[in-house]
């Protein structure tokens, strides 16, 4: 019998040969799968040789976005960890899951793969990560696999020590470091976005279907009362954050690639800033998926009249997610964004905002011990509070890349 992966394979196979050879060899052309229709032309360069034209590196080939994504997290050294490429490979290939989210850049600022851009091969890691990272793509691509690349944004501490000026600075003198000795690049920096950018490209030119945007937030955890923003030329977290969200999203939105941003789990119910510059609305307009943090361990004790958050892990991610959907759907919003338009003049503020549909919502989801045992039903729990709030798109974190509970309830394929 063969498997509605294997069936998958033979038609994306299928589509691509049928459709993209003739043209490709006729006419120099290709297609990238997260659009099959769409036809991109080769385009030539001038060569110092007379009447010779040199081709355009050519992008690697895509695979369409699932309608539901059912993702785990693979972390950078795994990536370049032939038994655990392996193993999660496996997992993936043979159950209902569909999807994997890579490192491309992690906690320390380090790449998990060769770059071409000399402003970002400096930040290469020698210590992990793939220097086969398009092969490997290939391979997953080759099961139908769908490859998000996570990119950790402004923490950064491998570019901050080399641009110490557009870091946060330390009241005092200094560059500001969190409690884990984790330095961050400043939001308002400009001269630092376009390097975010330009790694995306890279990474969506060697095969990346998605760019996952972590850490794009304003840091915490740390000694905040000595915190100094030096770029914010006098504007609030949200409105600095929300101008980075809008220079991404214009630089990125002609290539093709999808986007996906991680806010911090409360932005679903908070509408202040979480004083990390987060907030849902002013994110929604600028990236295809918003992927809510919505760990239950990460909930403060209380929350939602609930003391001991882990013993009620189906009600915090479905109150959780059923609010994400409300406010993505809602026309109207008490928040002021760039794309909002006040209605009236009421007290509080009222503003018309986009309608956007659930599906744009695809949270985190816990499978890692912390503080207590994460369980099969935990974890099973987390799925079906997501299925119930109206959302069949899921990705499942564990630092560890063990997936201990979920290979216990996901179905074999």
């Amino acid at each position: 019998m063969v498997s509605h992966k294997a069936r998958q394979r033979r038609r994306v196979g299928a589509v691509l040969f049928s459709v993209a050879a003739p043209a490709v060899v006729a006419a120099g052309l290709f297609i990238s799968l997260s659009s099959p229709s769409a036809v991109f032309s080769r385009i030539a360069t001038s060569s110092p040789l007379v009447g010779i034209t040199e081709p355009a590196k050519p992008r690697s080939a895509h695979v369409p976005t699932p309608s539901a994504v059912k993702a785990i997290y693979m972390s950078q050294c795994a990536a370049g960890t032939p038994s655990f490429r392996k193993d999660l490979t496996q997992l993936i290939d043979t159950t209902e899951l569909n999807a994997i989210v890579i490192d491309i850049r992690d906690y320390t600022g380090k790449i998990s793969f060769p770059v071409t851009d000399p402003a970002l091969s400096p930040y290469v890691s020698d210590e992990c990560g793939a220097p086969d990272m398009k092969d490997f793509i290939k391979e997953l691509h080759d099961k139908n696999i769908y490859v998000i690349g996570r990119i950790t944004v402004f923490q950064n501490p491998a570019y901050t020590k080399d641009h110490p000026d557009q870091a946060v600075q330390r009241a005092g003198g200094g560059i500001w470091k969190d409690h884990k000795g984790l330095a961050f690049v400043d939001v308002g920096a400009k001269p630092y976005w376009n390097t975010v950018v330009s790694l995306a490209k890279e990474s969506y030119d060697i095969g990346f279907d998605e760019l996952n945007f972590d850490y794009i937030r304003f840091p915490s955890d740390g000694p905040m009362k000595e915190a100094v923003y030096s770029w914010d030329n006098g504007k609030s977290k949200p409105e600095v954050l929300e101008e980075f969200f809008a220079y991404l999203h214009d630089a990125l939105k002609d290539t093709g690639m999808k986007t996906s941003a991680d806010l911090f789990g409360m932005t679903t119910t908070n509408t202040d800033d979480l004083n990390i510059g987060q907030v849902l609305e002013r994110a929604l307009p600028y990236f295809d998926y918003i992927a809510p943090m919505v760990y239950p361990s990460h909930y403060p004790k209380g929350f939602h009249g609930y003391n001991d958050v882990n013993a009620n892990a189906y009600n915090i991610v479905h109150f959780a997610m059923s609010e994400a959907v409300r406010r993505t759907a809602a026309t109207t919003t008490t928040v002021e964004g760039l794309t909002h338009t006040r209605i009236g003049t009421s007290t509080p503020a009222l503003y018309s905002k986009p309608a956007y549909p659930a599906s744009k919502m695809r949270p985190w989801l816990q499978d890692f011990d912390y503080p207590v045992d994460y369980t099969p039903a935990m974890v099973r729990a987390q799925i079906q509070a997501n299925t119930d709030a109206g959302l069949n798109s899921y990705l499942f974190w564990d630092p560890a890349n063990k997936y201990s509970s979920l290979r216990q309830i996901v179905s074999a394929q």
